[in-house]
């Protein structure tokens, strides 16, 4: 129970430490957000877990296949805004575009992986 603690304080501490610099400098947020922070945590937790290479390598492809559809989030929210769509319908078009490309990379990853 202790190690499900500390590697939620973790996880939080960076997430609120990426909001806080983001307030004065935008850029090294980006910076720190566009970072497989989270991939590399889950890897060194499945790792001192489980001592599973296998299950790294698995996941390392899956993240790879399934990076495409963020990006695509990244780039249609910023176009939304632009074109004058209030922040909350962009942020749920753009989510849920998102969602259905993420659902088509698992289908070809599935499919042809």
């Amino acid at each position: 129970m202790g190690y499900l603690v500390l590697k939620t304080l973790l996880t939080a501490l960076i997430v609120v430490a990426v909001s806080e610099i983001s307030r004065r400098f935008p850029l090294w947020a980006s910076l720190l957000v566009s970072l497989p922070l989270t991939s590399i945590l889950a890897f060194i937790w499945i790792y001192a877990e489980s001592k599973d290479s296998a299950k790294i390598i698995e996941m390392s492809y899956s993240v790879f296949w399934l990076v495409f559809p963020s990006l695509a989030f990244f780039l249609i929210l910023p176009l939304l805004l632009k074109q004058g769509l209030a922040f909350p319908l962009a942020m749920t078009v753009s989510v849920f575009t998102m969602a259905g490309l993420y659902a088509g990379s698992v289908w070809l990853y599935k499919t042809f992986v």
